[in-house]
């Protein structure tokens, strides 16, 4: 296996550095691009996420410069960041993504938000052509892995999340939310997290602001609350008590000036900020307003700690699942290496398939024009995933048979159905390496 994988968490480094390796969602698709063209990488995928940042990788040899990737992209000194890296290869890369897919490698144990953002963020990368058999392979088992994780242990038995603790600070702050009014600026999936708690504990009303205002219209919709234009949230938030934020802005959109003004709007009653933002929507010094309590992201370590002592055995019995999972995987691999027989007609079929595809999307753009960046991902995840579905059970069928006598014959038979004859002799003729193996998702 040639797996490698570096990252820095809400473990490795503080929040302050973490803010200096977000990257935007908007730029994700260009930088799994860059990072599978990055040398000695076949296929790459990032995860980007509040708490994480790790790239994935299949490489060409078993070792590539992901340091170096990381210092020029980020623009940063090895001396400032590698004390925050961790980085693992093969069999330990393995199990860190059925880790983190299965909710043990985050600040709330068995919260259910990161398997989305996960399935998420292999998404974008293979629709850009960044993922390829190996990822396919070891991410379609880490969602099942996460899947029996959950089925088999109660790690995620009641509903914990970063949203949901954040409310919990803001319970223990007030005593009660009864009567309060609450501001959220950002319409992402946290921000309707939060809005969900905060209603079920008694908010008097919520207002919702986001740069697109079409998405906080329909949040606050869904809760009977009050949408803002971003352009008025200076003027407005003063109405809160609790303001939740949680944007992808690069810098701080509440600073000091603002604070200040706040609190002279409400006569000095005190507002109480909690940034869920990676990087901090609300900057260190407003915390330093008489009357304004600020909390960001890594505050919320405290309160999540209650959480992963309740979990700690339902998490020591998942562990265990997860090490016999890798052990399988590592099985299966070799296993695969072994299926060689089979590869020029799985090249071929998998060939002739794109090359399909491709006429289709060619077809699709004729008459329908040119499509948006976010349209053209569409369509891209689509069919590579209808590519993937149509291949699943050739593929599987003749890996299956490499080892028996029927080989041949099965062979033949996949063949004549996709009308490969041609081709498959062409491929014959050229020598096998291992890494002309195509595989896909099972």
């Amino acid at each position: 296996m040639r797996y490698q994988l570096i990252g820095v968490n809400h473990k490795s480094a503080p929040l302050e550095v973490r803010e200096r390796l977000a990257i935007p969602e908007s730029r994700l698709p260009d930088w799994c691009r860059d990072l599978a063209a990055h040398p000695g990488i076949e296929e790459g995928m990032i995860i980007s996420t509040c708490n994480r940042v790790e790239m994935i990788t299949h490489t060409s040899n078993g070792s590539a410069n992901l340091r170096g990737f990381l210092y020029d992209r980020f623009d940063l000194k090895a001396e400032e960041l590698d004390p925050h890296l961790y980085e693992f290869g093969e069999k330990e890369a393995v199990r860190h993504v059925f880790r983190v897919a299965s909710s043990l490698d985050s600040m709330v144990v068995g919260e259910a938000q990161i398997l989305g953002q996960v399935k998420e963020a292999y998404a974008t990368a293979l629709a850009v052509g960044a993922v390829g058999g190996h990822l396919a392979q070891l991410f379609t088992r880490a969602f099942a892995v996460a899947k029996r994780v959950r089925t088999e242990t109660a790690v995620g038995a009641s509903s914990v999340s970063i949203a949901s603790v954040a409310v919990e600070l803001a319970k223990k702050i007030f005593g009660t939310l009864q009567g309060k009014n609450v501001f959220i600026v950002g319409a992402g999936k946290m921000s309707e997290l939060a809005a969900r708690h905060l209603i079920a504990h008694g908010c008097a009303s919520i207002f919702v602001s986001n740069r697109t205002y079409d998405r906080a219209v329909g949040l606050a919709h869904k809760f009977g609350g009050q949408a803002i234009k971003f352009d008025d949230l200076y003027d407005s938030c003063d109405r809160a008590d609790i303001v939740i934020t949680s944007t992808g802005a690069p810098h701080p959109i509440f600073r000091r000036e603002q604070g200040e003004q706040f609190l002279a709007r409400r006569k000095n009653r005190p507002m109480f900020f909690i940034d869920i933002a990676v990087p901090r929507d609300v900057a260190p010094e407003m915390a330093k307003l008489d009357g304004i309590f600020a909390y960001d992201i890594d505050d919320l370590q405290q309160s999540v700690s209650s959480h992963v002592a309740d979990r700690r055995v339902e998490a020591v019995r998942a562990e265990a699942i997860i090490l016999s999972e890798v052990e399988k995987f590592e099985a299966g691999f070799e296993a695969r290496e072994h299926a060689l027989d089979v590869v020029p007609t799985i090249v071929s079929l998998h060939d002739h398939l794109e090359t399909i595809r491709q006429a289709e999307i060619d077809r699709l753009r004729g008459r329908m024009g040119k499509l948006t960046p976010e349209q053209e991902m569409a369509v891209e995840a689509l069919t590579r995933g209808i590519i993937n579905k149509v291949m699943h059970t050739p593929i599987t069928t003749l890996k299956s048979a490499a080892k028996e006598a029927e080989a041949t014959t099965v062979i033949d038979v996949v063949r004549r159905l996709f009308n490969l004859q041609e081709k498959a002799e062409k491929e014959k003729a050229k020598p096998v390496t291992k890494n002309d193996e195509v595989g896909t998702a099972s």
